[in-house]
C-alpha cells in the first residue's frame, strides 16, 4: 500500500497492529492479548452476560435499573477475521450505541475457526438471534425493530444471518448496519494482492481466515452463501442496508460490489466510503476527526432506520 493513499490523520493514530494469525502461536498470543484487554462500559449503561445452552451474550441496556428502554435493539457480531476475537472487546462501542440511540444491544460470542468451522459460528449467530426474539417482550424490545450489524468477520456472519432470515420467511431485521464487511471468499484468491500491504488485515490473512472457516481453500464451488453472502445468487428481499468501509480497505471493492447487487434488487443502500482509510479504522481511529464523523453518520441512518427519536429523554 502506498503510504501517500493513507489519510495522515490515521497514519499519525495508534493503529491496530497486523494480526499474525497464519500461525498456531500467532492466533494463541492474540486471543491471550484480547482477553486482557480490560472491558470499558461507558457510563449509564448496564451489561449483563447471558449464557444459554449454544450460545453466550453480552446485553448492553441504557440507563438505570428500572428504565424503560427504546423498544428497538441491535444485534452486534465481534470482528476478527473468523478466527480471533470476542464479544467483551466491542463492550466500548455496544455501549456508546446503546446510550446514544437508548436501545438494547446484544452482542454474542460465537465459536472461532479453525477449530469450529462453519456452520458453528453462523448457527451461534442464529441462536443470538433467536434468544433476542425470544426475550423481546422482558427486554421492553419491539421485534420487528431489531437491526442486525456488525464489523469484519462479523459483518459476514450478520449478513448471512440475514439472508437466512429472509430465506425462513419468518420475522426480518429492520436493518442491515455493516462495517467493512469480510463477504467474498473469492477476494482471498486473487494472489496480486499479497503484496499490497493492507494494514490491519492483508489478503494472506484473509486467505488463512477464509481457509480456516470453509475448511478448505477459498473460491471453491459449492460455498454457500451463508458462509460466503456476496455468493448469493437472488438479492431480493434485504432489509435497508448500511455499508461503510475505507477506500483502501481490502474489502473495498467487495463490499462496494455487493452494495450496488443490493441496490439492483430494490434494496435501500447507503454506502459510506472513507477515502483514506484502512481497515479497521472506525475502531483504532474513532478519535480522529474522519473517524468521528464516520461513526456519527452510522449512527444516524441506524436510528432512522429504527425509527427512533433521538431527542426524546430516555432516561
Amino acid at each position: 500500500m502506498d503510504p501517500a493513499s493513507i489519510d495522515p490523520q490515521f497514519r499519525s493514530a495508534r493503529r491496530l497492529p497486523d494480526l499474525p494469525v497464519r500461525r498456531l502461536w500467532g492466533r494463541m498470543l492474540v486471543r491471550a492479548a484480547m482477553h486482557l484487554i480490560p472491558s470499558r462500559v461507558p457510563d449509564g449503561v448496564r451489561v449483563h452476560r447471558v449464557r444459554t445452552q449454544q450460545c453466550r451474550m453480552r446485553v448492553h441496556r441504557p440507563g438505570r435499573e428500572g428504565a424503560n428502554p427504546s423498544r428497538g435493539a441491535l444485534l452486534w457480531v465481534h470482528g476478527g477475521g473468523l478466527v480471533v476475537g470476542n464479544a467483551a472487546l466491542e463492550d466500548a462501542f455496544c455501549g456508546q450505541v446503546a446510550r446514544e440511540l437508548g436501545i438494547t444491544v446484544v452482542a454474542p460470542d460465537y465459536r472461532l475457526a479453525p477449530r469450529h468451522r462453519f456452520p458453528a459460528a453462523h448457527e451461534d449467530v442464529y441462536a443470538a438471534w433467536q434468544w433476542l426474539q425470544f426475550r423481546a417482550g422482558p427486554l421492553g424490545v419491539d421485534p420487528a425493530r431489531v437491526a442486525v450489524g456488525g464489523g469484519s468477520a462479523g459483518g459476514n456472519l450478520a449478513a448471512g444471518l440475514v439472508w437466512r432470515l429472509v430465506d425462513e420467511a419468518g420475522v426480518r431485521p429492520a436493518a442491515q448496519w455493516l462495517f467493512a464487511p469480510m463477504l467474498d471468499d473469492r477476494t482471498a484468491t486473487r494472489t496480486d494482492l499479497d503484496a499490497v500491504r493492507h494494514w490491519t488485515w492483508d489478503n494472506q490473512s484473509n486467505r488463512f481466515g477464509w481457509t480456516a472457516y470453509l475448511g478448505g481453500a477459498p473460491g471453491a464451488s459449492g460455498v454457500h452463501p451463508y458462509a460466503s453472502p456476496a455468493r448469493r445468487t437472488d438479492m431480493a428481499g434485504s432489509p435497508p442496508t448500511w455499508i461503510g468501509v475505507g477506500d483502501i480497505d481490502l474489502f473495498y471493492r467487495e463490499d462496494a460490489d455487493y452494495a450496488h447487487r443490493l441496490r439492483a434488487a430494490g434494496t435501500p443502500v447507503r454506502l459510506d466510503v472513507v477515502p483514506g482509510a484502512p481497515h479497521g479504522f472506525e475502531g483504532w481511529g474513532a478519535g480522529t476527526r474522519a473517524g468521528r464523523a464516520f461513526q456519527h453518520r452510522a449512527r444516524a441512518w441506524l436510528a432512522a432506520a429504527l425509527g427512533l427519536d433521538l431527542t426524546a429523554d430516555r432516561y
